[in-house]
């Protein structure tokens, strides 16, 4: 009995009675009675605003939410506690009517004392004023089953709340965010590793591969990055020296590669570079990527990631006027992996060719697929038959544009700052997504097979060719397709098919790494798709702008 008294705060009440006079006590008692109720009111009000400001897709994004719902927990739980414990003291006694005063020694030898069966007849000394002292007879003594059940409902709430701040400890102790992205989001980030047969890979995560990301930035402060030690950062556009984000764009598409605790990135080992050369707006220009691409390249990259893309220059026989391309294929000669986006004017504004440099003939351009494994609506067309004007040959086997397919649709992404809401989890559409995924799975097999890297004993211009030619033939057609098509191009990215088939022609005797065998033919039943309920940060639809000037394609 004596823990749900403690609980119920009347013991604190009568403490603090204690010290004023007999007239100033009713006045007193209903102070604590309405900060009781004041008390609970904000408690809900806090629990309700922690809750809805966070956004039932996001979650508890922040340590502000978690606080401020756990602040309210706390409100709620004192505020019961005054109400609970000031009608006890009231229904126990009159305070108008009689005197008492408290023995410290006494009170605490109570508390501690496990053998006492009489909790306050020890406690307290009253100095009955009363004409019937009679019928106050240890008025702190009451007969009836109220206080049982006042004490008891506080003395669960108290457990509540101490429950939910201990697993909130051990969340934290394990570096597992309360309330990060919600099922929503882990459950469309599952499927497309389905999709792309990255959840029957496992022993890699990129690691030993350099992967530089060409954008708008990267925030290091966000909860799924703040694991992540950059290897390299360069700023085209304002020249700081730390890495910042303005934009949003770059923190979502390195996510996809290297996000860890809320999100999975699917290379999460790599050697990260981050090259700003994207601006606030989600713009750059051709010259400011160009030295992007460059810097990519003089720090060693052995893959470099473009979710960006533009018109290109007049280029004939790999002889082009635009700097960027000529940046690009510097790159390739060296033997670097250069994965590009192919655009987002699908459909009847459909420019006829994927973005440049996607459009680059030894550049991987990739397109965009949803969880169903049907092409996005709006993945760019690739032209393949070739033009008068501008001009362009007939592109052939590996190169026809798009060459694959990656997750585009409702792609779960890194919003940079809390996207200005305290969110930190969020969703976009477009090829921009497809090609750090992409970027992602070629890391894996780089990893896998090192001898294909920049300075491997079989790199340079032929490893990008034989993973090329790998592509066309293992990557997933769509029903009744047998050739390259100008959207599907050569099928959905599978990386599972694409290590099996590197491992059945590799001299190694050993491999570090497993690929479960599965059945492909149920990967998409069950799939619905949800409805769009939050709006991300990110560029405009638009991937095609004048030659000067590159934009985002998401």
């Amino acid at each position: 009995m004596r823990f749900f008294y403690f609980f119920s705060l009347r013991e604190i009440i009568e403490i603090i009675l204690e010290v004023f006079t007999k007239k100033n006590r009713a006045f007193l008692i209903k102070i604590f009675k309405y900060l009781g109720w004041t008390l609970l009111l904000l408690g809900i009000i806090a629990i309700f605003i922690g809750y809805t400001t966070s956004e039932p897709q996001s979650g508890f994004s922040g340590l502000g939410n978690v606080i401020l719902f756990l602040g309210g927990i706390i409100c709620c739980l004192v505020g019961f506690s005054l109400i609970t414990g000031w009608f006890s003291v009231w229904q126990s006694r009159s305070l108008y009517d009689y005197d008492y005063e408290h023995s410290w020694s006494e009170i605490i030898g109570s508390v501690v004392n496990e053998d006492s069966n009489q909790y306050q007849d020890s406690e307290y000394r009253l100095e009955q004023t009363i004409e019937n002292p009679s019928e106050v007879n240890n008025p702190t003594k009451d007969n009836s089953a109220l206080p049982w059940l006042i004490g008891s409902v506080s003395t669960l709430a108290f457990i509540l709340v101490a429950s939910v701040i201990f697993l909130w400890l051990r969340s934290v102790a394990d570096e597992i965010l309360i309330g990060g992205p919600p099922p929503t989001l882990t459950g469309w980030e599952q499927s497309y590793q389905e999709l792309t047969g990255f959840d029957e890979v496992s022993g890699l995560d990129g690691s030993g591969v350099v992967v530089c990301v060409v954008d708008s930035g990267i925030e290091m402060d966000h909860p799924d990055l703040t694991h992540l030690a950059l290897a390299g950062w360069f700023d085209v556009i304002n020249g700081q020296n730390e890495p910042y984000d303005d934009e949003g764009h770059g923190t979502a598409m390195a996510g996809i590669i290297v996000a860890k605790n809320g999100l999975t990135g699917n290379a999460q080992g790599v050697d990260l570079l981050v090259a700003k050369a994207i601006d606030s707006n989600g713009q750059g220009t051709d010259t400011g990527i160009a030295e992007a691409v460059d810097w990519c390249a003089d720090n060693q990259a052995d893959i470099i990631s473009l979710s960006l893309g533009g018109e290109g220059g007049i280029s004939i026989g790999g002889i082009t006027t635009d700097q960027l391309e000529n940046a690009v294929q510097d790159a390739l000669e060296q033997g670097i992996f250069v994965v590009a986006a192919a655009g987002n004017d699908g459909g009847q504004d459909d420019d006829g060719d994927v973005s440049s440099p996607g459009s680059v003939e030894d550049v991987i351009c990739v397109g965009g697929v949803t969880r169903l494994g049907n092409v996005w609506s709006g993945s760019s067309e690739g032209d393949n038959d070739g033009r008068l004007w501008p001009p362009m040959l007939p592109r052939s086997d590996p190169d026809m544009k798009p060459e694959i397919l990656g997750p585009g649709a409702e792609v779960p992404i890194l919003f940079a700052g809390g996207s200005g809401d305290g969110s930190w989890w969020g969703w976009a559409s477009g090829t921009s997504a497809a090609t750090a995924w992409v970027s992602g799975g070629l890391a894996i097999i780089l990893e896998a097979h090192p001898e294909l890297q920049r300075e491997g004993a079989s790199g340079g211009p032929n490893a990008i060719e034989l993973i090329k030619t790998k592509l066309s033939d293992n990557s997933q057609m769509d029903d009744g397709q047998s050739e390259h098509d100008d959207r599907f191009g050569y099928g959905i990215f599978r990386i599972d098919l694409m290590l099996d088939s590197l491992s059945n022609s590799s001299s190694e005797e050993e491999t570090e790494y497993s690929v479960m065998k599965l059945q492909h033919s149920d990967i998409n039943s069950g799939s619905n798709q949800a409805e769009r309920r939050k709006t991300p940060i990110v560029p405009p639809a638009s991937s095609t702008k004048a030659a000067e000037w590159f934009e985002l394609t998401d």
